[in-house]
């Protein structure tokens, strides 16, 4: 995705509902950034004293043209640093670039099809038939995805719940960057796996809430077709699935009533018709046949497309392999056929099926031609007699830009290029002039902005035209911005906090064949900002030239800050997102805080001159770790970052006499910047030192306070330790992380600076030396150090060599086989060390076929994909005379009260009698599960597996699952 188009104008109809995104590498439907770090990028930067040294009185004064040089990178090469997709994966696909870039715009301005699937979570999405819809055919695509993922596993690390939700979500704009699509959400939140609808219902509050954001979803993108990915039946498996296509279902008639969410038509949105609904796995999901009578359309999605090099299902694996925290990273497609199925489930209009009763596209039976535009308003059409005349022209104006694309010179669809977009402007001039309906004119309206969209990012194409908006440090002598990329991440100042200022050079390069002339080259920005130097003075721009302008801007001290718009201020209890700012529901994110603009001209064959414009989001420029060049788009932070490491403190009523408690700052202003923190404690409670003078050398540096807190009359139950900085007259308690990945974009998560403490009562042996191999990641190890227990990491890479008989337990965190070829190369040895009388306490692992294949455990047992997903399902001790249930903690059923998301997943289905089963549990209505928790004594140690998810439960201080886990550490060490 080219940072040049990545900004197209939103629609001037109701602005963020009616947003019109044109294809992924220009589409604002992800609303942020994606950047080289693989999708959407987001970032501000900020001045310090270096930023304001540069002859302030040049500044942004002057626009300067300029001639390519070889002694000017950038100016010779301007795609240098716009080979970074700031919107999309890097590098930028090749697809989205000049030629094929071209071809791919060209066949979106040929159609008024519109396509929108639904589905429950990121990766559940039909790829392959989102990228032949979009890439293959030109329609509009757009892909809603009820809830960002935030209650899976994370495969990949140990961030779970709303931080997992943030980067699941960059993963998934990741991928959509290559089905070319949309992105929406609804306020909905994944919290954990559902085996039904009904429970799935239960914990979103009923159908209503996701309900009426599909229909906000519906109203605002007008879809001609609804396609659900799932079919709203127990076939689908987990509850969200089915409860997707229930509620597609619903919206598919829902939308068009005018009485349903008659709040969403208040607010400007006007009720909407789909023509077709569809439903999903009506053959099972990779199904290669279905029987005739199960389906209406079959596409072949293993079908090679020329532009895409590979077959449309190849390029959409891809970009879901972008989603790796849901272990698709090596996820691969062969070459040939690949057919997906959907039934037609109702239709406003009788199908045009045929003697089989299958029709060969979604769209069979819709006019999609640009000329059919005029009959949406059906006996209105009177009221714009000129329109369908408009459209037909316009069309035979594209097709002649197709034919001269075809050629490989795409200059030569600048002609027809420019006439589309002229009469594109004048068919939208009759429509406003015209006495259409309210309801018809803002439908036209809607979709021939998003065709003038398309036209001018072809026509972008077609002259090569490029923008650069990038945060600068300086001026040279000669008013020239000095680019230069900063020397490593850490270096670069990629945000900015109210109050402070920063210089920004904007870079209009011309590589068309064509003299241009610039005009009207802005920084859009937030309401309130300063701003300095908008040129508003045509400058004539030669072929190979480019014109550059360099702007201050002032940030407000009461800027909003880049962040998500949706919160839960409990993760562990609340289903349901809430809204801080209902301007961007639905969105991914907000939308970068800065863009360029510059409009341009050139002369037409009528000799008349005729516009296009350019948009560019502002981004940061540095290197990353491998020595690439990346950026990021400027985010707005807070002066100071206050958080509490970690999130959850565990106390201990047996040794909580102190605590220490840490809290990192990051400092965002210059080296004057200075506060106070303190702590606000329990009553009685008291830190010291009772503060800190905190003070910082330098923009972006971190520094960690470490106070010792002292309890008073501990009892079990809950409480919460606040860290506050006082930055007269500012107050600041919320800390917020950036996150990001190589392959993806960068966006940020805030927390309160709030550590939630579990006050537990719990026996931990002092003396019992704990050895924990980390799998996936998990924060067991932090909780177990917090109760008193002495835990050592050893790294998978280590293990072959580390004396194990130094410790008396060792614990393999969560997925460990599946996820370190170390520990399932030292099998034998963990197993010898259980032999020689130590405890071996292996977590969930979720390879099933792996880890039978692999025969880990001592004796024979099969993994199963069982689960018990009612976190307060009720829980019967088996073997309540072991030991485990009684050293050092007694264990009964109040310990398996208040326990979070789920009981267990991935539980032994079959095991050796020389394993014996602890505990059983289940879901409602199902049979009991006893694989959950096996105890074996192999030689003379213990063998422990569990399939109880200690991951989530010891994190949140549950404390009885912190009694277990203990105890589960302590087996076979009662009398030693």
């Amino acid at each position: 995705m080219r940072r040049n188009g990545g900004w197209p104008h939103l629609c001037r109809v109701n602005f963020l509902e009616s947003i019109k995104l044109v294809g992924r590498r220009r589409r604002v439907v992800s609303f942020f950034i994606k950047t080289p770090l693989h999708s959407f990028l987001l970032i501000l930067a900020a001045i310090f004293p270096a930023l304001l040294g540069a002859a302030p009185q040049q500044a942004g004064t002057e626009a300067h043209t300029k001639p390519a040089a070889a002694t000017d990178q950038q100016a010779a090469n301007p795609a240098n640093f716009q080979q970074l997709p700031y919107q999309g994966t890097p590098p930028a696909l090749p697809q989205d670039q000049g030629t094929l870039g071209l071809h791919d715009m060209l066949r979106r301005l040929g159609t008024t099809a519109r396509l929108m699937q639904t589905v429950a979570h990121p990766d559940d999405e039909d790829g392959g038939m989102l990228t032949l819809e979009s890439r293959g055919r030109g329609d509009d695509v757009l892909l809603m995805t009820l809830n960002r993922g935030e209650g899976g596993q994370n495969k990949i690390g140990s961030n779970l719940s709303d931080v997992l939700g943030v980067l699941r979500t960059e993963e998934l704009l990741a991928a959509d960057e290559y089905y070319g699509v949309q992105e929406r959400f609804s306020r909905v939140a994944d919290f954990g796996f559902s085996k039904s609808a009904d429970e799935t219902f239960q914990k979103w509050g009923g159908h209503e809430i996701a309900l009426g954001d599909m229909v906000r979803v519906i109203r605002s993108f007008r879809p001609d077709v609804l396609v659900a990915r799932f079919s709203g039946t127990d076939r689908d498996g987990h509850g969200h699935h089915q409860a997707s296509a229930i509620l597609t279902k619903e919206a598919f008639r829902a939308a068009a009533d005018p009485k349903r969410f008659p709040e969403q038509i208040a607010q400007g949105l006007q009720p909407w018709q789909a023509k077709k609904l569809y439903l999903g796995n009506v053959c099972g999901f990779g199904a290669a046949t279905c029987e005739n009578n199960k389906w209406t359309v079959k596409l072949n999605t293993g079908t090679t497309s020329a532009d895409l090099g590979e077959s449309y299902v190849q390029f959409a694996m891809e970009g879901l392999r972008h989603q790796m925290s849901q272990g698709s990273a090596n996820w691969t497609v062969e070459p040939g056929d690949r057919f997906t199925f959907y039934k037609l489930v109702d239709s406003v209009e009788p199908p045009k099926l045929d003697k089989d009763g299958h029709e060969k596209d979604f769209f069979d039976g819709i006019d999609t031609s640009l000329a059919a535009l005029a009959a949406r308003s059906g006996e209105e059409q009177a009221k714009a007699p000129e329109l369908r005349h408009e459209l037909t022209l316009i069309a035979g104006k594209i097709a002649a830009a197709s034919e001269a694309a075809k050629s490989g010179d795409s200059s030569g669809a600048t002609g027809p290029l420019m006439g589309a977009a002229a009469e594109l402007r004048r068919a939208r001039e009759q429509v406003e002039k015209s006495t259409l309906s309210a309801s018809a004119k803002s439908d036209l309206l809607a979709r021939l902005e998003e065709k003038s969209q398309q036209a001018e990012l072809a026509l972008n194409d077609a002259l090569g035209v490029s923008l650069e908006a990038t945060l600068v440090s300086r001026v040279g002598p000669d008013g020239e911005p000095i680019k230069e990329a900063a020397p490593n991440e850490s270096d670069a100042i990629t945000t900015v906090s109210p109050g402070q200022e920063m210089l920004v050079a904007v870079d209009f390069h011309n590589g068309s064949k064509e003299r241009l002339v610039a005009d009207g080259l802005k920084l859009e920005v937030p309401k309130g900002w300063a701003t300095m130097s908008d040129r508003s003075r045509p400058i004539a721009v030669k072929p190979g030239d480019h014109m550059s302008v360099v702007f201050r801007l002032h940030v407000p001290k009461d800027a909003k800050y880049t962040r998500p718009y949706w919160h839960r201020d409990n993760p562990e209890t609340e289903s349901l997102n809430h809204i801080d700012d209902d301007e961007y529901a639905t969105l991914p994110f907000p939308p970068p805080v800065l863009r360029a603009q510059v409009e341009y001209s050139l002369a037409g064959a009528n000799g008349r001159a005729e516009k296009n414009s350019i948009q560019a989001t502002v981004i940061t420029q540095f290197v990353n770790e491998d020595g690439r060049p990346s950026a990021r788009p400027v985010a707005v932070v807070p002066m100071f970052s206050v958080a509490l490491e970690p999130g959850t403190l565990v106390i201990s009523t047996h040794n909580g006499s102190s605590t220490d408690v840490t809290v990192g700052v990051t400092g965002n202003g210059n080296r004057d910047t200075q506060g106070v923190l303190r702590l606000e404690l329990p009553a009685g409670w008291r830190s010291e030192p009772a503060q800190f003078a905190v003070g910082f050398a330098h923009r972006g540096e971190k520094k960690d306070f470490q106070f010792k807190v002292f309890p008073a009359g501990l009892q079990e139950g809950k409480t919460k330790i606040r860290a506050v900085l006082q930055a007269n007259p500012q107050e600041f308690s919320e800390g917020y992380t950036l996150v990001s990945r190589e392959d993806l974009g960068s966006f940020y998560y805030y927390q309160p600076a709030v550590q939630r403490v579990s006050i537990v009562d719990v026996k931990a042996p002092h003396d019992l030396k704990i050895g924990y191999i980390m799998g996936a990641g998990d924060d067991i190890p932090t909780v177990l150090k917090q109760v008193g227990m002495e835990v050592t990491l050893i790294s998978p890479e280590r293990l072959a060599s580390e004396n194990l008989n130094a410790y008396g337990t060792i614990v393999l965190g969560i997925r460990a086989y599946d996820t370190q070829k170390d520990v399932v190369a030292n099998n034998k040895k963990l197993l010898d060390f259980v032999a020689a009388g130590g405890t071996l306490v292996v977590q969930y692992n979720s390879g099933v076929g792996d880890f039978n294949d692999g025969h880990f455990t001592p004796y024979p047992a099969e993994l199963s994909r069982a689960r018990v997903s009612v976190e307060d399902s009720p829980v019967e001790i088996l073997a309540p005379d072991d030991e485990v249930f009684h050293y050092p903690n007694p264990i009964t059923a109040r310990d398996f009260d208040g326990w979070v998301q789920e009981r267990g997943l991935y539980f032994m289905d079959k095991w050796d009698d020389h394993f014996k089963p602890l505990l059983s549990c289940h879901d409602p209505g199902e049979n009991a599960q006893k694989g959950g928790l096996l105890q074996a004594k192999y030689g003379k140690g213990v063998y422990i597996y569990t399939g109880y998810s200690f991951f989530r439960e010891l994190p949140a201080g549950v404390p009885g699952a912190v009694r277990l886990f203990v105890n589960l550490l302590s087996a076979g060490h009662e009398s030693k």
